[in-house]
């Protein structure tokens, strides 16, 4: 999906990825637990971030293998919402203590 501008459409939040932005790609499936080769989307950095530092690479593969089922994790539903009300360039570390 890209945007108006041309630019790609981040997935997850929705906003555009313009080129000169962090971004990278996020494998559906974590290539340690069978994804090697498997689809990948192309994501914010701050958003694959909270993604990394929300769930474990188990529970991305067995729970959160799809965009749908990443957006309705509750963590990530609540990163939504703020990161939606930012500007597409904006980036910050990834605040708050990592999954348990």
């Amino acid at each position: 999906m890209t945007h108006e501008t041309g630019a790609p459409v981040c997935p997850l939040c929705g906003r555009p990825i313009p080129a000169d932005v962090r971004q990278s790609l996020h494998h559906l499936v974590p290539k340690l637990r069978g994804g090697k080769g498997g689809a990948t989307v192309l994501l914010h950095q701050i958003c694959h971030n909270e993604i990394h530092a929300t769930l474990s690479e188990t529970e991305l593969a067995r729970n959160y293998s799809s965009i749908e089922a990443l957006r309705a994790h509750p963590r990530i539903e609540k990163f939504i919402r703020w990161i939606s009300r930012r500007p597409p360039e904006f980036y910050s570390r990834t605040p708050g203590p990592r999954r348990r």
